[in-house]
């Protein structure tokens, strides 16, 4: 790079600020090659005679650091290169650490891994109380821990068990968290950032703040034993042994309390370069790069039109939290329409009841959520319909109704209006059979809870317009949402690839294995949910619903084991109402228990009689086998999006890349041979799929060199 990131200005005050603005980037990240940069700028401050402190600051109107660029970490060839490049970003924090005058760091947006680890190592801290402020070391969550010090400055900072909550979960706090932590000295308005900095620095170097008396006991021997205990057993419970790195962040904090920060530094970069090097972080990295990448592309070969208002008929579950995503994220105006009164109430009391507990949690205050509310309004008739640019219909899933709903918007909206169906099963084309204008009808598949899942599925038609499309992916993005554009067919992708793997689950179930077992051996493989308690969660009637659409377009494999007729006829539509697999008390928390007059309604006398891995084997060939069906058939546009949609969708384990990745890891040959195993030991329904076979002949993978496969465009027909 010829121009440097890192600028050095002396003020009237003789305090200088070290401005970090990286040219041509929206962020400021961490390279390898600032290192020298940031080394000279110093050298140059210190150059300065009559000097009192540094105050770092950053040039972009938005962030402070976002952290190291990961680039640079995929590019080391061996753990040796990768811990060298730890040691690298070490001595140089070391070095500001170091500096004879008081350091600074003014804090304004994110402030997050390598970004932290540069404040940590100023002598004070600063932030903003802007709602864009982020303070964090989210790197658990790349399958990597803080590489430049983090991980023995921050517990020394704010004591070992807050700085290990903050690592082993890679959570952000706000700027009030931060400074109440200890993080941070002060938190003021932006307009007075710097100001407040260079008061900072004028003061002088501050006493180190004392921690309170119950970190300092678990800082102590005895305590800190206790504490190891403790979060070791919380990791291993959340993680399943499937994370290195919360093994390795515990073990090189440990070390440095232990053995002093000369052996932590060294621990922590010999980790470091292990893990960069471990298959997790490398899949973790991958769909990191992967979601980046999804994020840059409009779906379509168009512009997309402007969306300024939206409208959303049915104020049920769906409706509510599309409402509220539109409102409280996109800061679109939206109208709710519903035949009934209880369901514009219920939509409204949705978004008040979440964004309730947000001011609970000092994240919003009462006067934003007003703002918020206000977007949200709802009626009984189509009252405003021609003003809204796009209307998302999420009633029951009935295909009669759906198409009046395109008749009736057709018919109050103007021409240009995009009508998008949240269907989870009916093809896209037969909504849109009897549309005036089928160019305007378009799937928008969410999952539920809306406010949580991050996917949506993006479903074109054969006649849907190629700017409809932009269209619809640019708000899902406005919705904070990851779009992946997928083609219409019987259950779109995520519903295709999760129905067989919840059908063997029931039928291991039905072999008499019980509930729990089959729920802990997919929960132990990675996934965040078992496959009945998911069934509970998503509602048993919904999947009853969605069953034979799949089971007509697809054949036996989709066919739901018999015995799930009476588990609908004995009123169990899961978590809905109270009654499913599960048992669910008025009070929440605690373990989830299976309800065991399950067991007499099925005529099963449950006894644990297969393996863990056996029942996860099962679980995950179906889905995977049928992953790589949709993958040949042009369901999906290439891999990448097939592995978003699976982590994102229903929680394919994130260590493991995603299904794509994973079947490459294994190699198809690996796949093959297990399914043909399976088939022969439980059901021709195992038979490996085409594609597979001819893959485990040839060697081919889903992913080739470029990262990509499969890059035709989404089948429409």
């Amino acid at each position: 790079m010829t121009a440097s990131a890192f600028t050095f200005s002396l003020r009237a005050d003789n305090v200088g600020v070290i401005t970090f603005d990286v040219p041509g980037e929206k962020l400021n990240t961490l390279k390898a090659e600032f290192v020298g940069q940031i080394r000279e700028v110093i050298a140059q401050a210190r150059r300065q005679p009559e000097l009192a402190g540094l105050v770092f600051i950053s040039g972009k109107p938005d962030s402070f650091i976002a952290g190291a660029d990961i680039t640079m970490i995929a590019a080391c060839r061996s753990a040796e290169e990768a811990a060298a490049l730890a040691r690298q970003g070490q001595k140089v924090m070391a070095e500001i650490a170091a500096l004879p005058f008081p350091a600074v760091a003014a804090i304004h947006g994110a402030c997050l891994g390598g970004g932290l680890e540069l404040a940590l190592a100023c002598h004070q801290r600063v932030c903003t109380l802007d709602e864009k402020t982020r303070l964090g070391l989210p790197e658990v969550q790349l399958g990597l821990l803080p590489g430049s010090g983090g991980t023995q400055r921050l517990p020394r900072l704010i004591g070992a068990s807050h700085a290990l909550d903050l690592m082993l979960t890679g959570k952000t706090l706000r700027a009030k968290q931060a400074l109440k932590l200890g993080l941070v000295e002060e938190a003021v308005p932006q307009t007075i950032l710097l100001e407040t900095a260079v008061d900072m620095v004028l003061r002088g170097r501050q006493p180190r703040r004392v921690l309170p008396l119950s970190e300092r006991m678990l800082n102590a021997p005895m305590g800190r034993a206790l504490l190891f205990k403790m979060a070791t057993r919380r990791a291993e419970a959340k993680t399943r042994g499937n994370y290195p790195a919360t093994r390795k962040i515990l073990s090189v904090v440990r070390t440095g309390l232990q053995q002093g920060r000369s052996a932590g530094y060294a621990a922590e970069a010999k980790a470091f370069g292990e893990l960069a090097m471990s298959p997790e972080s490398i899949a973790l990295r991958g769909l990191f790069f992967a979601t980046t990448e999804i994020k840059k592309e409009s779906g379509a070969q168009a512009a997309p039109q402007e969306v300024k208002s939206v409208a959303v008929l049915g104020g049920g579950l769906m409706g509510g939290g599309i409402a509220y995503v539109t409102a409280c994220r996109g800061n679109l105006p939206v109208r709710i329409k519903d035949v009934r009164p209880e369901g514009i109430t219920h939509a409204l009391k949705y978004s008040w009841d979440l964004l309730e507990k947000k001011i609970a949690r000092r994240q919003l205050t009462p006067g934003q959520r007003q703002r918020q509310m206000a977007l949200i309004s709802g009626g009984l008739d189509y009252q405003g319909f021609r003003r809204r640019d796009l209307v998302i219909e999420a009633v029951f899933e009935d295909l009669f109704l759906k198409q009046k709903m395109v008749a009736e918007v057709e018919a109050n909206a103007s021409p240009d209006t995009i009508f998008a169906s949240n269907t989870s099963s009916l093809p896209i084309s037969d909504i849109a059979a009897h549309a005036r204008r089928p160019e305007n009808v378009i799937g928008l598949h969410y999952f539920s809870p809306v406010d949580k899942m991050p996917l949506v599925e993006v479903i074109p038609h054969a006649q849907t317009s190629e700017q409809t499309l932009a269209t619809t992916v640019k708000l899902a993005k406005l919705q904070g949402k990851t779009p992946i554009v997928v083609a219409d067919s019987a259950g779109f992708y995520v519903n295709r690839i999760l129905t067989p793997c919840i059908n063997e689950a029931l039928r291991c179930l039905l072999e008499g294995e019980p509930i729990e077992n089959i729920d802990e051996a997919l929960a132990d493989f990675g996934f965040p949910v078992g496959p009945i308690q998911l069934l509970d969660e998503v509602g048993i009637d919904t999947g009853a619903h969605i069953l034979p659409v799949l089971a007509a377009a697809w054949g036996e494999r989709f066919q739901a084991p018999p015995a799930l007729d009476a588990v609908l006829n004995d009123n169990r539509k899961g978590r809905k109402n109270g009654r499913g697999f599960y048992r669910y008390g008025k009070k929440g928390g605690g373990k989830k228990l299976p309800d065991a007059t399950i067991y007499k309604l099925l005529n099963v006398h449950p006894k644990a009689h297969l393996s863990k891995e056996l029942i996860a084997r099962r679980c995950v060939m179906m889905l995977l086998n049928e992953a790589a069906r949709a993958f040949d058939e042009n369901v999906i546009r290439c891999a990448r999006d097939g592995d978003i949609g699976a982590v994102f969708g229903i929680g394919f384990p994130p260590f493991t890349g995603g299904p794509f990745r994973y079947m490459d890891a294994l190699g198809a040959g690996q796949i093959v041979a297990q399914l043909e195993q399976l088939s022969r030991t439980c059901g021709a329904r195992f038979t490996p799929c085409e594609r597979l076979q001819k893959m485990a002949q040839t060697g081919e993978t889903f992913y080739k060199t470029t990262g990509k496969a499969n890059t035709q465009p989404v089948s429409t027909g």
